[in-house]
């Protein structure tokens, strides 16, 4: 019997007597266990309960999501800054190495979860496992471009076209996904009854509810539907008005009580919100160094937004520059820090009393921002915003990954609605976009007065929608990457620090890869677009284009 890993501890952390009884079972199945070389922490590839399978696909796939959106695609986006250990944060120097390793090993333990609940005739978890398949893939190709896929997981199969898979084009593995979640859709059609072996506790998104993966799938078709269409207008258009036009074929995720997301245990450090302070090994210095980025604080505040004081703290202790105090002041009074024009001089600093964010790559002591007077790695910078409070626990109400959301369903649909697409009033979606994700963060009691906030009100511009779709992924931040790439929304302007002075459009291929699959990989690089900022004529550049936005004139 072959073995696979499986992530016991979430897997006994949700279903801890069902795991043992499964556990028994395998182990009662085998007549004679002094002849098998059994791994203690692993199960049969053979024998092996898709149910057990399950827990680990959902839980690494919603972690390496999260790890994306809430760190170093969060600076990209300016969602946040680091005010240490930033290089990678805020200025985009990511080392040219990049692992899809991470990936790949769910998608294995995904194709095993596929393999296993199709012996058993276990159409639920064939239907979710589709989905994870689109939905990984998807990131994949999403972040590097073109990448393994059609010839990819196959190496137990043999053969060099496996051991060293081909590099599918983007195309065809955005058109491969959108098929994949058709059958998704097939296959969780059904009521909830008319399955076998569904487990409630090992589905850590929806409770084993098909009606809910079911919506998954299709809003997923959306997401992949609008992310081609510059490249393909008609079948993006097509794809998404049948949806739209056949609710009772293709149910969407449409309120915030359906989004697709992951909470945590908060038992230990691989089952808990990262970087919190309960199991960082350095008394909560990963807390510390994140911060909010005053592109994303100054736009918030602008609009009166109330979801900032869910993500934010107020400052500690404000800066107040007085030109009537006498030169050499510098002295807090009433938790505020008083100056004169002479200890400020013609350095640049943010007054507000409220929210303060560290600017996009700033400088390479990001940490002396804003006159800290304890710039460095021990730094604690009290006139700069620390993110909200509850980031520092390991598990919350508000603490899950958010795979996908009401929110961003509905700014799809409002900006196929301005783009002329047959799917109804682009107002409306904009609206309760806007409605579902303060719903989301428990601020709905704001949106009337918040919609009627200038800047807010409904204008009917792409601009808008994805400038708010752009603050909805807060903690997503990777779905206002590619926004952002496919539109050039929001209007983000690189740093003065930055390794190029515009943002980046996508992940380095590893050199591992280059050196192994060196073949297929410099094939892959050939279908690149070298830009003016790839440098050096280097097409293995973030710089360079991939298919996606070819020839778009986007983002830059």
């Amino acid at each position: 019997m072959k073995s696979i890993k499986i992530n016991r501890q979430w897997v006994f952390g949700t279903f801890r007597v069902l795991g043992m009884g499964f556990a028994f079972l395998f182990f009662g199945a085998c007549k004679d266990l002094t002849e098998l070389n059994i791994n203690p922490n692993g199960a049969s590839e053979e024998n092996v309960n898709p149910n057990l399978v399950l827990p680990t696909v959902l839980t690494e796939s919603a972690k390496i999501y999260l790890n994306l959106g809430y760190q170093d695609i969060a600076g990209v986006v300016q969602h946040t800054q680091k005010d240490a250990w930033a290089s990678g944060h805020n200025d985009y120097d990511w080392g040219g190495n990049q692992s899809w390793n991470g990936y790949y090993d769910v998608l294995r333990n995904n194709t095993l979860l596929y393999k296993r609940a199709s012996e058993e005739g276990m159409e639920f978890h064939q239907g979710v496992a589709l989905v994870m398949r689109a939905f990984m893939f998807g990131l994949i190709t999403d972040l590097w471009g073109d990448a393994p896929y059609t010839d990819a997981l196959k190496g137990d199969e043999g053969g060099v076209e496996y051991m060293l898979p081909k590099f599918d084009t983007q195309e065809t593995i955005y058109t491969g996904i959108i098929g994949e979640l058709e059958q998704a859709n097939g296959l969780l059609s059904k009521s909830a009854s008319d399955y076998t072996g569904i487990v409630a506790n090992a589905d850590v998104y929806y409770r084993g509810k098909p009606e809910q993966w079911r919506k998954f799938a299709n809003s997923l078709l959306l997401r992949y539907y609008m992310r081609i269409a510059e490249k393909m207008p008609e079948v993006a258009k097509a794809g998404i008005e049948k949806i739209v036009g056949n609710p009772g074929q293709y149910p969407i995720i449409t309120v915030a009580a359906d989004d697709a997301t992951m909470p945590f245990l908060g038992n230990s450090a691989s089952d808990s919100w990262p970087h919190n302070i309960q199991f960082d090994v350095d008394a909560g210095s990963n807390y510390r160094r994140l911060k909010m980025c005053s592109t994303l604080v100054d736009y918030m505040q602008a609009l009166n937004d109330p979801r900032l004081f869910k993500w934010a703290n107020k400052v500690e202790v404000p800066l107040k520059m007085d030109a009537s105090l006498p030169a050499g002041t510098d002295e807090i009074r009433d938790g505020v820090r008083y100056l004169s024009p002479d200890k400020v001089g013609a350095v640049a600093i943010d007054q507000d009393a409220d929210y303060v964010g560290i600017p996009p790559s700033w400088s390479a002591l990001p940490s002396a921002y804003n006159l800290n007077p304890t710039p460095g790695q021990l730094s604690y910078n009290p006139h700069v915003s620390f993110l909200n409070d509850i980031y520092k626990d390991a598990s919350g109400p508000l603490l899950k990954v958010r795979l996908l959301s009401a929110a961003e369903v509905n700014f799809i649909l409002a900006e196929a609605a301005v783009k002329g697409w047959s799917v109804g009033n682009g107002e409306d979606y904009y609206n309760e976009g806007i409605k579902q994700s303060l719903e989301a963060w428990t601020v709905g009691g704001s949106y009337g007065d918040y919609i009627e906030n200038e800047g807010v009100a409904y204008e009917g511009t792409v601009k808008q929608i994805i400038e708010q779709k752009w603050i909805a992924s807060w903690t997503a931040a990777t779905e206002a990457w590619f926004d952002f790439r496919r539109t050039g929304y929001p209007e983000l302007v690189a740093g003065p620090v930055a390794l190029r002075d515009v943002l980046p459009v996508r992940f380095y291929y590893m050199q591992d890869e280059l050196s192994v699959n060196r073949q297929n990989a410099e094939a892959a690089l050939e279908r690149l677009e070298v830009t003016s900022h790839s440098q050096a004529d280097n097409k293995n550049s973030a710089w360079s284009k991939p298919w996606v936005i070819q020839g778009t004139g986007k983002p830059w």
